[in-house]
C-alpha cells in the first residue's frame, strides 16, 4: 500500500498494511537548512528526499505559509488572510483602498480605507523568527481596536470574494504523488467568531465585548460569517477527500462558553457538508483539550489533527483513544518535546515510546505524527526510530 492509501484507509476505518507515520517536517527542515544543521547524510537533500529516505508519508495538512502568491501578498495577514500560491482558492477584496508600509525588518503595516472608516493592522515576521523555521506572522496591531471599527471590518468582509483555484491543488497532488492525500485547506479559524478571537481582535477584548454587548458582537460575527461560509464552500468542492477547516482549539482560548455557542455549530455544519460529498473534515486540535472533550465529540469532524497528549498537556494518549477510537481519527499522538534531548534524555525517551506503542493497542484509528510539529532541534535518530517502529508494528486490522 502507499501512504496515501494508508491515510485514507485509516480515516475510513479500513485495514492497513502498517501503522502510518506522517511527521510534519517542513519547519524542522527550513530551520536546519538555514542553520546548516541537516543530518550529514541529508546535507544537500530536499525535504521530499528526506521523506523518501525515512520511508514516511508527506505531511501536507497545513500549507506552507511562507509561499506567498505575489508581492505584498502578506499585506492581509492581519485580517487572517494568507495569499499563498498553494491555496486552492483566491481571496479578492472589492471596494477597498489599501496602503502597505514596511520597515525593512520584517514588519508590514496595512491600512484599509472604506466608506465606513479606516482599519489598520501591523504584522511581524523577522529574520530571527524565520531562522527558527517560523512561517506564521505575529499580529502586533489588531484590526479591531474598539467598537468604532466594527462597521468597517464588516464592510471589508462583506466585499470579499473567494475564487476557486483547484489547479493548484491538482498540481500539488502531482508533486506529492502517493506519499499523501493533498489536503484542501480552508482556514485555521473555524468560523467568523473564531476569526474575531484569533485574528481580528485581542482575546481579552473579545471577552469584554462578549459580556458588555454580546448581541452586537454576535451581529458582527453574523455579518462576517458569509465570507467564512463562502470560503469553506469553495474549498470543500476542491479535488480532495480531506478538507481542513478550524483549529488551535484550547480550553483556555476557546473555552466551552465560547466553543459551544459559536464554534461547535459551524464546525458541525461544515462536517455535514463534507459527509454529504463523501469527504472528511479535519480540525487542528493541538491545544489543551481537557475540559473541551464533550464539545469536540459533538462537533462532527472526522480527523483530530495534531493531538498532543501528556506530558505537554493534561490528557494522556489513552484518554484520547478511549474517547475517539471508532469515532474520530487521531493524527499526531507524539508530543514534540519528546524529540528534544534537553527535554527528555534517551532512556526516558525510549521508555516513553515503548509505552506509547503499547497504548496504541491494535493501532486502529491512529495516524502517527509529531504534534504540533517537529521542532528544529529534534534528535534525528528519534525520528528514524519511530519510522522503523511504525513499519514493524504490523498490519492494522
Amino acid at each position: 500500500m502507499t501512504f496515501r492509501e494508508r491515510i485514507m484507509n485509516t480515516v475510513a476505518g479500513k485495514p492497513s498494511d502498517q501503522l502510518p507515520f506522517i511527521p510534519r517536517l517542513d519547519l524542522w527542515y527550513k530551520a536546519n537548512v538555514l542553520g546548516g544543521t541537516l543530518p550529514d547524510k541529508y546535507k544537500n537533500a530536499s525535504l521530499m528526499e528526506i521523506v523518501d529516505g525515512l520511508d514516511v508519508g508527506y505531511h501536507c495538512l497545513l500549507p506552507d505559509f511562507s509561499r506567498l502568491e505575489y508581492e505584498n501578498a502578506d499585506a492581509d495577514i492581519g485580517l487572517g488572510v494568507y495569499h499563498l500560491d498553494v491555496n486552492c482558492y483566491e481571496t479578492v477584496f472589492h471596494n477597498v483602498e489599501k496602503t502597505v508600509e514596511r520597515d525593512g525588518k520584517g514588519t508590514v503595516r496595512t491600512t484599509y480605507r472604506t466608506p465606513k472608516g479606516n482599519i489598520t493592522t501591523t504584522c511581524v515576521l523577522d529574520q530571527k523568527m524565520v531562522a527558527s523555521g517560523i512561517t506564521l506572522w505575529v499580529i502586533k496591531e489588531h484590526a479591531i481596536k474598539s467598537e468604532d471599527d466594527w462597521e468597517a471590518i464588516a464592510y471589508i468582509f462583506e466585499n470579499a470574494e473567494i475564487l476557486p483555484r483547484y489547479d493548484r491543488l491538482e498540481q500539488f497532488q502531482q508533486f506529492v504523488g502517493e506519499r499523501a492525500e493533498a489536503v484542501a485547506y480552508a482556514h485555521t479559524q473555524a468560523c467568523a467568531m473564531h476569526l474575531l478571537i484569533k485574528d481580528l481582535m485581542p482575546l481579552d477584548e473579545f471577552c469584554y465585548a462578549m459580556y458588555d454587548d454580546n448581541e452586537a458582537l454576535e451581529q458582527l460575527g453574523a455579518r462576517i460569517e458569509p465570507y467564512m461560509t463562502q470560503l469553506f464552500d469553495v474549498v470543500s468542492k476542491a479535488p480532495s477527500r480531506l478538507v481542513f477547516s478550524g483549529g488551535n482549539f484550547d480550553v483556555a482560548t476557546t473555552a466551552p462558553s465560547i466553543y459551544r455557542p459559536y464554534i461547535l455549530p459551524q464546525v458541525k455544519i461544515r462536517a455535514d457538508k463534507c459527509h454529504a460529498m463523501g469527504k472528511y473534515l479535519i480540525c487542528h486540535t493541538d491545544g489543551e483539550n481537557n475540559g473541551l472533550m464533550p464539545e469536540l465529540m459533538e462537533s462532527g469532524f472526522d480527523i483530530a489533527d495534531s493531538i498532543c497528549p501528556a506530558p505537554m498537556t493534561q490528557l494522556d494518549l489513552s484518554d484520547y483513544l478511549r474517547e475517539f477510537r471508532g469515532k474520530k481519527t487521531i493524527w499526531g499522538a507524539i508530543p514534540s518535546i519528546v524529540m528534544l534531548e534537553n527535554s527528555m534524555d534517551d532512556k526516558t525517551f525510549y521508555r516513553y515510546i515503548d509505552d506509547l506503542f503499547t497504548k496504541l493497542g491494535d493501532g486502529r484509528g491512529v495516524i502517527l505524527s509529531i504534534a504540533d510539529t517537529t521542532p528544529p532541534d529534534a534528535k534525528f535518530e528519534r525520528i528514524e526510530l519511530i519510522a522503523r517502529l511504525a513499519k514493524e508494528f504490523g498490519p492494522v486490522k
